[in-house]
């Protein structure tokens, strides 16, 4: 299916998009939906109950990390999830304030 860009307009564009990000995001949960299904396929040729597997395992499971409030890695996390280079996400920023070194007399 092809598409010639620019006989459409910016509406036509816009919606072009998020029906192309809908579709990606369907396409990683059926990816997700298949690995699921063939595991569970074979945890029952195997004779596993899959529900026993998964509700006792999960008490010792790892916890979610806090996020961190550190602004430099909000920012190259946020320059990541948009695209951008890792040159471009400290473009803005401002340099760090360090006090000056006291000078030993000794």
């Amino acid at each position: 299916m092809a598409i010639d860009l620019k006989k459409l307009s910016q509406s036509q564009l816009n919606d072009l998009i998020v029906r192309a990000e809908r579709r990606k995001e369907e396409i990683a949960v059926e990816g997700v939906q298949k690995v699921r299904d063939r595991i569970l396929k074979l945890l029952a040729d195997e004779g596993f109950d899959p529900s026993k597997m998964f509700s006792e395992g999960n008490a010792g499971a790892a916890k979610p990390r806090a996020a961190r409030s550190n602004p430099s890695t909000v920012i190259r996390l946020i320059h990541h999830k948009l695209g951008l280079d890792a040159a471009s996400a400290h473009a803005g920023s401002p340099r760090r304030w360090r006090p000056a070194r006291k000078k030993r007399t000794c």
